[in-house]
């Protein structure tokens, strides 16, 4: 049986050594590695060593008993959580850290959301129990109270065969059938583990363990307990079927696209077909590898339940499905923050786009972008952390000496009214027309477009190509020229020339329609939210809900327990960005803050930021509301108040 286990924890929960101790366990390695001694096997990313914590999502593989495992440790910091988001969808089971001297940590609950929304069966694990300050009980409690109650317990002296009393009520009180069996003829084993197993991997049951990495106190039983309780299914007879969750490039530029087989096999030279962008693809592979650690070798197949690397993919993106599966993955942590790249003077900013391009591709939440204009790249970060280790991995991978501008808060914007916007592109031998109703949207929805032109009207040809062209790229809003979002863009009409209708009309006639009917409307200037959940003594109440008034944001009425209270809302990203630090201080570092981007709201001080940003709508080079019109053999300017009155259709 093939399975994949996910370490994930706050950090410094000591994910990473009980790694180490489950490789060691298993004779993966015959040594384990320490975080302190910079020998870990999976953090051997010199980065890594250096900063003590996990970047890259790093994978290892073993056997335990009959079984083949693929373990992949996660990033524990809030600014690589999108690395840590893209592995969960391959995840056969989870095992969450926490430490037994903090306790459950902000980063924690955010894990816990994503791996409930995916559906995949979790293990506790409470580490770190022979330190000073350690409290199991309070920890456990602390699990009950956020995340279930519904926790199998397993000490950690536990042989994995026996059954203890409790545990045996346990699991009675949730099958009847077993408890009258009980009643009649005792425990039968394998029965009980059979209906414990399905539990789990149901998620209606969540063992959990404890001891102490560090000293291997703890890890034997509690994977042995696992093992037996995580079963998996994969058919190698089913058609091929896989999910893409991670994208590299290699020393030699090589783009490694990482998978999961869910079903069948794949062999070298055989193709893959998938959908990228609502464009078709079946390309070769033309390499298979196996990946323990920096191990990388070679194979000839992967069978279903595995997971490999393979080349020959040039369009496949993380979360995108291949052979069977068409799907893409939603994500949910989403940055909030946009950075400028700083080049020095040598450094072509055309050498520079390729770089980052590549690293797009690997981290597709940088959404890198390119401003022709003032020959800038943008990107999209969490933290400043990760701008630190970005400037690292550009030097060391290609050799570029880069900073990073200050980060700036993503905005957005949107309409609050219904307008109709007209765009007219006729210079001489060109020609297009296009009218469009411009709707505000559901809050988080995007850009979603309607047709509702007839082709006797309009050909479809062209009305495919104003569809892609609303979609091929984020539009600039008259206000900061932040991305427009939140938005209902409907085709009503159009019209083509025979003759001189030409590639790329209808995108400035389509790009002219929704400048010119955003000049009609009312702009909405919006700005990132965060969800946010604070946990802190009772005493320090007060302060926290004084805090969140200040910061602009709101609260639910506070849920009070012993105590302890938590305080759960909504809160601007500008002014609680840098909350953690205040309340670690105020709280002697026992509060607890957990933070998730909840989309987007109104701009709770759009005026200032306007003024702030500067944007210039009239000297934006890539959008204009004006129409282009053509008499007497010369094209000339119509302006936006008066385009409507010179359109053709």
């Amino acid at each position: 049986m093939i399975k994949t286990i996910g370490l994930f924890a706050h950090v410094d929960a000591g994910k990473t050594t009980f790694a180490e101790q489950l490789l060691y366990l298993t004779r993966a390695i015959a040594e384990p590695g320490r975080v302190d001694h910079r020998s870990a096997f999976l953090d051997s990313h010199e980065i890594e060593q250096e900063r003590g914590i996990t970047v890259f999502a790093d994978q290892a593989t073993f056997a335990y008993k009959d079984h083949i495992y693929h373990l992949i440790d996660t990033p524990g910091h809030v600014d690589f959580s999108p690395e840590m988001e893209r592995t969960i969808q391959v995840m056969d089971a989870a095992i969450i850290i926490v430490s037994a001297v903090e306790g459950v940590e902000g980063h924690t609950e955010t894990v816990w959301q994503l791996l409930k929304k995916q559906h995949v069966p979790v293990f506790f694990f409470i580490n770190k129990t022979d330190r000073t300050g350690a409290n199991l009980d309070e920890v456990v409690a602390q699990i009950r109270s956020l995340f279930t109650t519904d926790l199998f317990l397993l000490p950690a002296t536990q042989v994995a065969e026996e059954w203890s009393t409790e545990q045996i009520e346990f699991v009675a009180e949730r099958d009847s059938l077993l408890l009258e069996a009980y009643l009649e003829r005792g425990i039968d084993e394998f029965r009980w583990r059979q209906a414990l197993s399905m539990m789990v991997m149901e998620r209606s049951v969540f063992p959990l363990g404890s001891g102490s990495a560090l000293h291997h106190h703890g890890i034997e039983p509690f994977f042995a307990m696992l093992d037996g309780l995580v079963m998996t299914s994969y058919d190698p007879t089913e058609p091929f079927a896989a999910q893409v969750y991670k994208i590299r490039y290699d020393a030699a530029g090589t783009r490694m696209t990482f998978l999961k087989v869910r079903s069948g096999s794949l062999q070298v030279r055989g193709t893959i077909s998938y959908k990228h962008n609502d464009n078709e693809y079946t390309e070769k592979v033309t390499q298979i590898r196996s990946i323990n650690g920096k191990q990388l070798k070679q194979v000839e197949r992967a069978a279903a339940g595995e997971l490999c690397a393979v080349a020959g993919l040039t369009m496949a993106a993380c979360g995108q499905g291949g052979g069977a599966l068409s799907s893409q993955t939603a994500v949910e942590l989403i940055p909030a923050l946009k950075s400028k790249v700083i080049l020095e003077p040598s450094v072509h900013p055309k050498d520079a786009l390729k770089v980052f391009r590549m690293l797009d591709d690997e981290d597709p939440s940088l959404s890198v972008s390119w401003e022709e204009r003032t020959q800038d790249i943008h990107l999209h970060v969490m933290g400043v952390i990760q701008l630190e280790v970005l400037e690292r991995i550009v030097l060391e991978r290609f050799q570029l000496k880069i900073r990073f501008g200050e980060p700036q808060i993503l905005y957005k914007e949107t309409i609050g009214d219904a307008v109709a916007g007209c765009g007219h592109f006729e210079p001489l031998k060109h020609y297009a027309e296009v009218h469009l109703r411009i709707e505000p949207g559901p809050r988080d929805s995007g850009i979603v477009f309607l047709n509702a032109c007839h082709p006797d009207v309009l050909p479809v040809n062209y009305q495919h190509l104003v569809e892609q062209h609303i979609h091929e790229r984020e539009h600039h809003g008259l206000l900061t020229g932040s991305p427009l979002t939140d938005l209902h863009i409907t085709l009503l009409k159009g019209r083509a020339h025979n003759k001189h209708t030409h590639g790329g009309d209808f995108r400035e006639a389509t790009f002219r329609a929704i400048r010119q009917g955003l000049e009609q409307a009312e702009n909405i200037l919006l700005e990132p939210i965060y969800d946010y959940k604070i946990r802190v003594a009772l005493d320090h109440m007060g302060r926290v809900l004084s805090d969140i008034q200040q910061a602009h944001g709101s609260f639910q009425p506070p849920e009070i327990e012993g105590d302890k209270v938590t305080v759960t809302g909504r809160v601007p990203v500008a002014t609680f960005m840098n909350y953690s630090v205040e309340l670690a201080s105020f709280t002697q570092g026992k509060g607890r803050l957990s933070l998730m981007l909840g989309g987007y709201e109104p701009c709770h001080q759009s005026e200032q930021v306007i003024e702030a940003i500067g944007y210039q709508k009239q000297a934006d080079p890539e959008y204009t509301s004006s129409s282009i019109f053509c008499a007497k053999g010369q094209g000339y300017e119509v302006p936006w108040e008066e385009a409507a009155g010179h359109m053709h259709v």
